[in-house]
């Protein structure tokens, strides 16, 4: 029988949703993790960055992991960056896969990424089927690649070749997801993806004199919130009517049901980006789908430790021996 991992205790200086939010960035040691850097050409002609913890050949027992980061997120951020070493010392060979454009180098098209864009990590994971016959694969994603992971095993069904997935503070309903980052103390992260957001869209319009897309510069400075952006941008670039469209297209929630392999979804109730509606009800729930959902942690945080100032980290503690036992121990 899987055990699925402890309740979360949030740690006793730290029970505010935006603290955990916060300070699980700001007080996360600085990891050093020693990847191979990876070019992945996509069949478009564009490309991502991988990130290997090691050569998978040179390591042909251990299983891989895919990770997958959250919007405008990168090797850098702090949960990728500490999930990575924790899974590496768990014995697995770890791969994060950034999505376009978020390695810190423009990718070659014009489009980008969005938050149901499974198409880069479906090619991933056939390339490494094919480079790495039989070797277990398991994948974790946080929040936009959480959904992203989840709307992937839905699409899969029971052809999903991962052997389990985990999906940590997942914008499963992205409608309600847009309009609560709008809402009170929220509004400081919506502000802070949005500039983000603005300078890579403007990159690309220097970058491409031919953007398929009649917006200027002025228009994009002038946007106000994520809705905004995603009507006037990711959803005419990515082939959506409007950002409604994306969102209904997009939402992994509505994919749950065809799930074929194990998943776990990690939620905490007072996140502070997320809407309660992304929360899969009772009879949304098939048998593969488990949701360990917990009163504080806030959006990816899950920081508990008894001391100050010496956080520890939930997620990097609990998730890899969670996955072993699927994928096993090299």
């Amino acid at each position: 029988m899987v055990k699925l991992p402890p309740a979360f205790k949030p740690a006793w200086w730290l029970r505010n949703c935006h603290l955990q939010t916060i300070v699980a960035k700001y007080l996360a040691p600085h990891h050093v993790v020693a990847t191979e850097t990876e070019m992945l050409a996509l069949p478009d002609g564009d490309h991502i960055q991988l990130n290997w913890t090691e050569k998978p050949e040179l390591a042909a027992d251990k299983p891989i992991v895919v990770v997958l980061h959250g919007l405008e997120g990168n090797i850098h951020s702090h949960y990728a960056a500490g999930m990575l070493q924790a899974l590496q010392q768990q014995g697995f060979i770890a791969v994060l896969m950034h999505f376009r454009g978020c390695n810190g180098v423009a990718n070659r098209l014009p489009r980008a990424y969005h938050s149901g864009d499974t198409a880069d990590l479906a090619f991933l994971i056939s390339q490494i089927q094919l480079r790495y016959p039989g070797r277990s694969l398991a994948a974790i994603g946080f929040s936009l690649g959480g959904n992203v992971l989840v709307k992937y095993c839905g699409e899969q069904g029971p052809h999903c070749v991962l052997k389990a997935a985990v999906a940590v503070s997942a914008p499963l309903a992205l409608a309600p997801s847009a309009q609560r980052i709008n809402q009170g103390g929220s509004k400081i992260y919506q502000q802070y993806l949005l500039r983000r957001l603005k300078a890579t869209m403007m990159r690309k319009l220097d970058r491409h004199k031919d953007f398929p897309l009649p917006v200027s510069k002025a228009q994009i400075l002038a946007l106000k919130t994520i809705r905004d952006f995603d009507d006037l941008l990711t959803a005419p670039l990515h082939g959506f009517q409007n950002a409604d469209d994306y969102y209904q297209k997009s939402s992994g929630k509505a994919f749950l049901k065809h799930v074929r392999v194990p998943l776990l979804l990690v939620h905490a109730q007072d996140d502070p980006f997320l809407s309660p509606a992304v929360l899969p009800k009772a009879d949304e729930i098939p048998p593969h789908v488990q949701l360990l959902l917990s009163r504080h942690g806030g959006h990816v945080g899950f920081v508990t430790g008894n001391k100050p100032f010496k956080a520890e980290y939930y997620l990097e503690q609990q998730l890899p021996p969670y996955l072993a036992q699927f994928i096993g121990k090299p």
